[in-house]
């Protein structure tokens, strides 16, 4: 008897997958229950929302009636019990495209409100920047008696496979339990999408800006910045799930405090500069990520730099540097800066090894940083996939991170070397102060002894 159309069951099937709710009703029910059932991604979750730790309880398809007489289901509860006290979270799921609505969110929060729970999150493939940031904007007051937080399937996927694959599930049958969910969450139609589309107007915003006419005003130009900042997001959370580091986005003050103003500079370099950019902060990596996209000339370039070893001779500052990526792609553009002076000397890496000199000037002026930068050109289309702008400016981000960057440290200084004649005080000292024998490489003057001395 053949085994081939045998299929294994699953504590999470995939088979029989229907409609939209359905869709968000078992990828809500599979997600709190493993909050419950895996004690690690339970609390790595949980923590990052306020949790204390304790006993995981998780409830879905929740009735509540509000006192105003609505009637509000909602997706799923967390309850924290820790002792006699109890810590309570709504939850709110939505899968595929759906995106969350201010009425829907704002009724939950009253539910909140009125339950004395703790906060609501809400679960989508919209991906925000940082913790605090929400998709949807609501009334401050109904955020006053409860928190609301947001979380990404792309983060919350990335967060399962960092536990399973890095920092590892001790109980064995919860390390499985983990993995019937990743499994679950990376099926296409389970409604847990990777970030694939760079919007419905990505095609009229890149020709607009490829013939410089592009305005402010223009429709989904707001949008594309957007997809942009979505897209850095993204490719910080899968780096951070390869890794088992925690991958993020370089973002100033203002940036964390007003997500917003992110998007307005972003619109505005589209618009004047026909680019978009971003930067990627990679713990213990010599420095971020730089991520330029030329919409007019579908180019995009990764770039990184690093500072020069404070050594005296400009020859070893550069050798220091050529040492670590003689391995590197040779179309590799290097940009050598200079101290004390404002000229920039470029030339591509596989040149700069056969003839260093070129890009050195006299001793006066040492190098002072060096910027490496990897381009090439990607595809225009909207989608991920083959000759897919996001997929070629993942690619390349791979390619310049696992080619150049990881195998570079920055400078440290040598530690400072005593010399022979303070190594010998030194060991005088100490034997001196012990009562030991004085080393027998020291000559010791001495006045003989009288019965040594021969008589005339």
């Amino acid at each position: 008897m053949s085994e081939d159309n045998w299929h294994p069951a699953r504590l999470i099937p995939v088979s029989g997958l229907g409609g939209q709710e359905e869709k968000e009703r078992r990828a809500a029910s599979a997600l709190l229950a493993v909050l419950g059932a895996v004690n690690e991604f339970g609390r790595s979750v949980l923590r990052g929302l306020g949790a204390p730790a304790g006993h995981v309880e998780a409830f879905c398809e929740v009735p509540f009636e509000l006192a105003d007489g609505r009637n509000v289901r909602i997706d799923g509860l967390v309850r924290v019990v820790r002792g006699t006290k109890s810590w309570t979270l709504l939850v709110e799921v939505k899968t595929g495209s759906a995106e969350l609505g201010r009425e829907q969110v704002e009724a939950y929060l009253d539910v909140a409100k009125e339950q004395g729970f703790d906060g609501l999150l809400t679960i989508s493939n919209q991906i925000v920047s940082g913790t605090g940031e929400h998709p949807v904007r609501v009334s401050k007051i109904k955020t006053k008696k409860a928190q609301l937080s947001h979380l990404s399937w792309s983060r919350i996927l990335s967060q399962a496979l960092m536990i399973k694959e890095h920092q590892g599930v001790r109980d064995l049958d919860q390390a499985w339990i983990l993995g019937e969910l990743i499994r679950y969450l990376e099926y296409e139609g389970s409604g847990a999408l990777k970030f694939d589309d760079m919007g419905q107007h990505w095609v009229a915003v890149r020709s607009a800006a490829r013939n410089e006419t592009l305005g402010l005003r223009d429709e989904g130009v707001e949008e594309t910045a957007v997809q942009w900042d979505q897209l850095i997001q993204f490719l910080c959370l899968t780096l951070s799930a390869r890794l088992g580091e925690q991958v993020r986005p370089v973002l100033s003050r203002r940036e964390l405090a007003d997500p917003a103003s992110r998007i307005a500079a972003l619109t505005r370099e589209m618009v004047e500069a026909g680019s978009l950019s971003g930067a990627i902060e990679i713990p213990n990596a010599v420095g971020p990520i730089y991520l330029t996209a030329y919409l007019r000339r579908m180019i995009a370039q990764a770039s990184v730099e690093v500072g020069a070893p404070e050594l005296k001779r400009s020859t070893a500052r550069l050798n220091w540097l050529l040492r670590q990526i003689r391995k590197a792609p040779p179309a590799v553009r290097l940009d050598v800066r200079f101290a004390r002076k404002s000229t920039t000397l470029s030339e591509l890496l596989g040149h700069v090894i056969e003839n260093p000199k070129d890009v050195l000037i006299d001793a006066s002026h040492p190098p002072r940083s060096f910027v490496l930068t990897l381009a090439q050109d990607v595809g225009s289309k909207r989608k991920a996939g083959r000759r897919g702008f996001i997929t070629d400016v993942s690619a390349l981000l791979d390619r310049f991170y696992s080619e150049v960057v990881q195998h570079l440290v920055e400078w440290t200084p040598p530690p400072p070397q005593l010399s022979r004649a303070n190594e010998i005080e030194a060991e005088v000292d100490e034997a001196d102060s012990d009562g030991s024998p004085l080393p027998a490489d020291l000559t010791a003057v001495s006045t003989p002894d009288q019965d040594s001395i021969p008589s005339v």
